[in-house]
């Protein structure tokens, strides 16, 4: 018989370990959750963890747009 390992019955965090917050849009480049949703994360409950999750695949985009590359900052 395998060991039965107690696991927690709640909504996982997204995050991926890459934190670095977009200057811009003020998300999280790597799960994108704002900073208020990071810090309440472990406080909210699990409607809300859910409906946040639920909104993360639309905030991906917002970081996908391109900006000029080098001939953006070439022309400041």
């Amino acid at each position: 018989m395998k060991d039965q390992i107690w696991k927690r019955n709640e909504v996982q965090s997204p995050c991926i370990q890459i934190c670095v917050v977009h200057p811009e849009e003020r998300i999280c480049t790597g799960c994108y959750r704002t900073i208020d949703e990071i810090t309440q994360w472990s406080k909210m409950d699990p409607d809300t963890r859910t409906r946040i999750m639920d909104e993360l695949p639309d905030r991906a985009p917002r970081l996908a747009k391109r900006r000029g590359g080098r001939a953006a900052r070439l022309a400041r």
